[in-house]
């Protein structure tokens, strides 16, 4: 029962004696380790050394202060080396370092400027086999936050390092990047750089799953007339349903858009070859009655419209006419009308 009574008293006894035991341990660790750093700082100032020797050493001391996380030692430690040691064929690797360190404490923007002062300023350096303005590249790629430096630095990995990326993938984002910039000319250029890799209608780009689909239709859509555009979607609805009430067949096709019409049933993808097929309008709909809705159906909004049709053929009676908001800021004088861009076989899902 004493022993029990005790018991409370005796744990937190072993309690502080762990702690203290503990913190002792750390201290003599700390200082172990900078009694280590101290060493190698000797051996740097007052050794002859060849450069993989002073290699070595500076590169222990980085690790060790990596060890600690201290990033602000490492930072003072190999900033103050590289200005004191501009011909050092190592600094570009220093300065890697020192990226990285200003990447871990969250300083992207001072982070940028090292990646880049590495490509401008040092020459490339392989460590471990890994090319330093490479691994730089990488890096400015994810936290740029300019389409106009993005686009220098997808430029230089494509020009570069061909060997080492997805070229079809990074023609995909530097044409986004070239959208993104409004250099609208370089942008086309790229989309048919893109277009033309072996691989471009397979691919899967990361948050771009219509890669393919969009850039075809970009690229075909600038270099063709574009004269079946209306300036409004009330005009391209009228002129639909007047050409339907008067039988006029081959004005109906007039309003067709001439790039990438498609007719296919609603779980169809658009990119199937079936659904590329053109069909002249008449062969359906001559000696029949094809009626439509008085307004476009619910489903409807700003950027899209569907009218309902039937009376087609016995098969599929009932077809959705599919419009569509032109997206082409290249040339403002066709951005934002609407064009027919397709049609939907039966009813809707």
């Amino acid at each position: 029962m004493k022993f029990r009574r005790n018991l409370p008293i005796f744990l937190c006894i072993i309690s502080i004696l762990f702690s203290a035991c503990k913190t002792n341990q750390t201290a003599e660790k700390k200082t172990v380790a900078n009694n280590n750093q101290a060493e190698l700082q000797e051996l740097l100032i007052t050794q002859t050394l060849n450069e993989k020797q002073r290699y070595s050493i500076i590169n222990q001391m980085a690790n060790n202060y990596l060890s600690e996380k201290d990033y602000q030692g490492l930072i003072l430690f190999l900033t103050n080396w590289v200005e004191e040691n501009p011909t050092d064929m190592y600094n570009s690797y220093w300065l890697l370092m020192i990226a990285y360190a200003y990447l871990s404490t969250g300083a992207e923007p001072v982070a940028e400027y090292y990646f880049d002062r590495i490509l401008q300023q040092s020459q490339d350096l392989l460590v471990k086999g890994n090319s330093v303005h490479f691994m730089c590249l990488q890096n400015l790629i994810q936290i740029s936050k300019t389409p106009a430096h993005r686009i220098k630095y997808f430029n230089e990995l494509i020009n570069r390092f061909p060997q080492n990326v997805n070229t079809t993938e990074l023609y995909l984002r530097l044409a986004l990047e070239y959208e993104k910039d409004s250099q609208w000319d370089q942008a086309l250029k790229t989309y048919s750089l893109f277009l033309e890799q072996p691989d471009a209608t397979t691919i899967q780009i990361a948050g771009e799953p219509d890669a393919y689909k969009n850039a075809r239709h970009l690229v075909d859509f600038n270099n063709s007339s574009k004269d079946w555009t209306f300036s409004s979607l009330p005009e391209l609805e009228a002129a639909v349903k007047k050409a339907i009430r008067d039988h006029n067949w081959n004005r109906l096709d007039k309003y067709k858009a001439k790039v990438n019409f498609f007719t296919m049933s609603w779980k169809q993808d658009e990119n199937d070859a079936n659904s590329q097929e053109e069909t002249p309008m008449g062969s359906w709909a001559r000696g029949k009655r094809i009626r439509f809705s008085e307004n476009l159906d619910e489903a409807s909004n700003p950027n899209e419209a569907y009218l309902r049709t039937w009376g087609w053929n016995s098969y599929v009676s009932i077809w959705y006419l599919y419009f569509r908001k032109v997206n082409f800021p290249i040339d403002p004088d066709i951005h934002g009308n609407w064009e027919w861009a397709g049609i939907y076989l039966g009813n809707k899902l």
